[in-house]
């Protein structure tokens, strides 16, 4: 995956305009472009956003689902704990579905019974 700055630098090298005009329509320098774009600094999303707006560009920041049903970082921290706290949390959890289902049952019986 290209880092942040390769893809300004790409899509500023495609638009055809200098750091300098890319600065001043995005509202920051020269100097911050250059830096961003040689990866010396880590620009936040609303700077990369203004980049890329400035350049024509639809940022689109997306989130892929890891492979495996679960986190691997929460069962780690689940295994961690007592079997008599899981259970807890099993019960626990089951209970909150138990009203989540209530509560969208009572929403969908309420929407076709206007009252």
């Amino acid at each position: 995956m290209n880092t942040l700055g390769v893809l300004v630098r790409e899509q500023r090298e495609q638009a055809g305009i200098s750091q300098h005009s890319l600065a001043r329509r995005a509202g920051t320098t020269q100097a911050a472009v250059s830096r961003i774009e040689r990866g010396l600094t880590a620009p936040t999303w609303e700077t990369v956003r203004a980049l890329l707006l400035a350049l024509g560009c639809e940022p689109e920041l997306r989130a892929n689902r890891l492979s495996g049903r679960w986190d691997p970082v929460h069962l780690a921290a689940l295994r961690e704990r007592l079997p008599a706290e899981r259970f807890e949390l099993a019960v626990s959890a089951n209970r909150l579905a138990g009203r989540l289902r209530q509560a969208g049952a009572e929403a969908i019986g309420g929407a076709r019974h206007p009252a």
